[in-house]
């Protein structure tokens, strides 16, 4: 499937087929890296303690922020990588993701689970890769 400037390939031959992302995403243009982004809002203060619909709603909208400052939007994501202290989060960060995607396709992905992150009460980091057409 082609979406704008990106190729999106959800089944490759011979890989078994995703559930909630896609396999390969494939463009050219402009590389826009975002660093993890954590649930805290503009004052460094946490949003949601202990609510992972909550943090996850912010940290999207800490991406959201971010990519736009690069002139880049969601459509323009190639690659997510999620960091959870608890995978069973994962539901509920689709759930969000797919709020701020709307109709776009998600991008290809991976999910860690991980021992803790660098505070206790913070739930999830997640990085995003954008390709910008030029």
């Amino acid at each position: 499937m082609t979406t704008s400037h990106l190729t999106r390939i959800t089944e490759p031959p011979g890989v078994a087929p995703g559930t909630g992302y896609t396999q390969v995403v494939a463009g050219s243009g402009r590389l826009v890296q975002v660093s993890g982004q954590v649930p805290f809002d503009e004052n460094r203060d946490l949003v949601g303690p202990g609510d992972p619909k909550a943090q996850a709603r912010q940290v999207f909208e800490n991406l959201r922020r971010c990519l736009a400052a690069a002139g880049a939007g969601f459509e323009d994501v190639v690659k997510f990588t999620y960091f959870m202290t608890d995978i069973a989060h994962l539901a509920v960060v689709r759930e969000i993701r797919d709020e701020y995607l709307g109709s776009v396709p998600p991008p290809a992905s991976s999910a860690v689970q991980v021992s803790a992150l660098f505070r206790p009460d913070v739930l999830m980091e997640i990085e995003a890769m954008a390709i910008v057409r030029e």
